[in-house]
């Protein structure tokens, strides 16, 4: 089991290597590698992640098989499913750090502001129910002068929605709390810019991490 810490450096430096374009491509393609996961897995990281194509975990960690266990939805929403998820690889793999990974100009939290600003009735119930999910980081932005600067406004309504998600996986279940409380779960928010590919963790992070 790799402590939560050593985790979140691990992601540092692959998320550095993957910036500078030095890629560790062993990990990624080694028939050793692939034979040495058939019968079980010890991922460093869990990583809840946006389902949009640009933001593949892997890529942007420069990590390989079996390192990450990455759960994907549009605006990295935590709901019933997303909790489980984590439980899971938490539970069964003793993974202990995770990581909410949202990014910018991401496309679910600008459908949000869109919806609350123009009801858009005809949006389907299962796009609803994400962009419900959402709402409650955007809502309280939209009340100050942001809602004049929409640039603005994306950028601190995609944090506030980081920060929502990692509260409710660290509020959310008992068993994740017990964790944390006794185990070293470390659950931290990540912003992955689509601009430069660096990712900045900046919610939930340790004294001097």
């Amino acid at each position: 089991m790799i402590p939560a810490r050593e985790a979140l450096e691990l992601l540092r430096e692959g998320n550095r290597r993957f910036v500078a374009e030095v890629r560790n491509r062993d990990g990624i393609t080694s028939q050793a590698r692939r034979r040495e996961l058939i019968n079980s897995q010890e991922p460093f990281a869990i990583i809840l992640g946006c389902s949009d194509s640009r933001v593949p975990a892997e890529l942007v960690f420069d990590q390989g098989l079996g390192d990450l266990f990455v759960i994907r939805v549009a605006g990295n929403i935590v709901a019933p499913s997303q909790i489980g998820s984590v439980e899971f690889a938490a539970e069964q793999f003793h993974t202990r750090l995770v990581v909410v990974l949202g990014h910018t100009q991401c496309g679910a939290i600008e459908a949000t502001i869109e919806q609350l600003q123009r009801r858009t009735e005809d949006q389907s119930r299962n796009l609803r129910s994400i962009v419900d999910r959402v709402r409650p980081a955007v809502w309280t932005l939209l009340e100050t002068d942001l809602r004049h600067d929409p640039p603005a406004l994306l950028r601190k309504a995609v944090r506030a929605n980081i920060r929502m998600s990692v509260n409710n996986l660290r509020h959310g279940s008992e068993i994740l709390e017990q964790l944390i409380g006794s185990e070293g779960l470390l659950i931290v928010g990540a912003e992955y810019s689509l601009e430069t590919g660096e990712v900045e963790f900046f919610d939930g992070l340790p004294p001097a991490a």
